[in-house]
């Protein structure tokens, strides 16, 4: 979120998101609608695309547990 934003700007944002989808399994259960309009404001949409793509992909593939190497944090969408 803080890719070319404030912290100000972002921090309300932030707050919000991380309660309304607390895991990564709660954010990638979400439909892409809802995830985008919680981004709304922020700008830059694909930064939102990308980390529910990831979202998606550390839940289906690794359990909810992002991986613990490099290469596998390199093979995640985004």
């Amino acid at each position: 979120m803080l890719q070319q934003t404030t912290v100000p700007h972002a921090a309300p944002y932030f707050l919000k998101f991380i309660a309304r989808w607390p895991t990564v399994v709660d954010l990638a259960a979400e439909a892409d609608g809802e995830v985008m309009a919680a981004w709304a404001g922020l700008g830059y949409y694909a930064r939102a695309r990308n980390l529910l793509a990831c979202a998606r992909v550390v839940a289906r593939d690794h359990g909810g547990v992002f991986p613990d190497t490099e290469e596998g944090l390199r093979s995640l969408p985004g």
